[in-house]
């Protein structure tokens, strides 16, 4: 076999292992998780995520400028650029839980099911209290 095709086999393995991965790891329950979260004063519901997130491993600083953060995306790019790409992987492990931990400085609860909302307050370390619902003050 020529030096060609050896390369051109080792470009499409490493091409199937990298489509591959994030697939395997999400069927084996590693990776983001969805919570609903809902602002008690406005009504409005969002998404919010805990675990490693695949979409930021891949797309970098545009998973917070599509989220609306809009000054977190450009700190993102910027310190992409500055560490030659490094960034976006440590912070592969980290954006989702910030994400979420943002989402509740705003205003935001856990409003999903029980088991979730448990799952979601220990990986992000806040008391599942702070979002049980409150009784109505007469």
């Amino acid at each position: 076999m020529d030096e060609g095709a050896a390369s051109a086999i080792v470009g499409i393995i490493f091409l199937l292992v990298l489509v591959a991965l994030p697939i395997i790891l999400k069927v084996c329950g590693i990776g983001a998780k969805r919570v609903t979260m809902k602002n008690p004063a406005t009504g409005q519901i969002k998404t919010g995520f805990f675990g490693f997130s695949w979409t930021y491993f891949f797309f970098g600083w545009w998973v917070p400028l599509l989220r609306g953060e809009l000054g977190v995306a450009a700190l993102h790019l910027l310190f992409s650029i500055v560490t030659l790409g490094i960034w976006q992987i440590i912070v592969s492990f980290m954006y989702n839980r910030q994400y979420t931990s943002r989402l509740i400085e705003a205003g935001y609860r856990f409003f999903d099911s029980p088991e979730v909302n448990q799952k979601a307050a220990e990986y992000i370390g806040v008391d599942l209290d702070v979002h049980r619902p409150q009784p109505a003050v007469r």
